[in-house]
């Protein structure tokens, strides 16, 4: 899907059509076909092939240019439907006059850039504009760590009073997320780096200028995703030790109730076996007496108690 969009002098975002050539525009496109890819190729001078290369969902963070453009790919953080997380490539190219903005999924990242907080954005300010959405993408980065820190106190709560298999799937499924945050965060971490240091290149003066203030708010972005990779680490380390001490406290359960299942297989295996014995087809004691069925119940009673007795003194109860 192509967008077009554009601020207005009034400060408003206005959609353009598709085929219209302006200045200080905002080229949106969100899993694109290969007629629109190539329309935007075409009619901004971009490398086809660096266009289709954001749409790999295995495409690294890195920063390539050329004469007609500079390209910085990232990865964004990514919560569908399901309330999985993910991270997701995405391409931020300027052009001489206009800027490109182009990924494979619909994700909040970019839709948090429109006409209800263009007050926050100008798309004639094309370094202030990709500045913003850098420093987005690492804002969503803690926002989701601070979601999934509050799964994973509420399903620590609920492995305390049972370990079920719903709950331990729903931490692997968590500690699977922070490894794809903590990768995709440390090369956006080396990207941003890069970027801070090229700022001031005539690789990238002759296609945008960045200012003073513009390396400010770099330095905040790279700041606040250093903040996020620290957080995905910590959370990484006590979710790694949550998984094992459960994992001990599953194992420490199953040793208990096989260790009082073997207790009680030998307590109900004593009258078993003194039944056996007196239920033999051959002289045996008591087997005269008319007592001698009392005899044999109090006998099997008293070893049994004596051996429960033991038993709770070893703490197999």
């Amino acid at each position: 899907m192509l967008r077009v969009y554009r601020t207005e002098e009034n400060g408003k975002l206005n959609k353009l059509k598709k085929n219209k050539l302006l200045p200080s525009t905002w080229y949106s496109l969100v899993n694109p076909n290969e007629d629109e890819l190539l329309q935007v190729s075409n009619l901004l001078k971009v490398d086809y092939d660096l266009l289709n290369n954001c749409l790999d969902a295995d495409e690294r963070s890195r920063i390539e240019y050329d004469k007609n453009s500079f390209a910085i790919i990232i990865n964004l953080p990514l919560l569908d439907d399901e309330g999985n997380f993910d991270t997701l490539p995405c391409g931020l190219v300027l052009t001489p006059k206009n800027i490109i903005t182009i990924c494979s999924r619909d994700n909040r990242v970019l839709n948090s850039f429109n006409r209800s907080t263009s007050h926050t954005f100008d798309t004639k300010n094309r370094a202030k504009f990709l500045l913003s959405i850098l420093y987005k993408c690492t804002q969503f980065y803690l926002r989701y760590l601070n979601i999934i820190n509050s799964r994973t106190e509420k399903i620590e709560y609920a492995l305390r009073k049972t370990t079920s298999n719903k709950e331990l799937f729903q931490l692997m499924e968590i500690q699977k997320s922070l490894v794809y945050f903590t990768t995709a965060l440390k090369d956006n971490h080396l990207v941003l780096l890069k970027l801070l240091r090229m700022l001031k290149t005539p690789n990238i003066s002759k296609l945008v200028s960045f200012n003073s203030d513009d390396e400010e708010v770099l330095d905040d972005v790279i700041i606040e995703n250093k903040q996020a990779i620290e957080m995905v680490d910590m959370h990484r380390s006590i979710l790694e030790g949550m998984m094992d001490g459960f994992a001990s406290i599953i194992s420490n359960n199953v040793n208990l109730v096989m260790k009082f299942l073997a207790a009680i297989t030998i307590i109900l295996s004593i009258p078993t076996m003194l039944a056996s014995f007196w239920g033999m087809n051959v002289p045996v004691a008591f087997a005269s007496n008319p007592n001698g069925f009392l005899y044999v119940i109090s006998f099997s009673a008293l070893a049994t108690i004596a051996t429960i007795i033991y038993f709770r003194k070893k703490g197999m109860f």
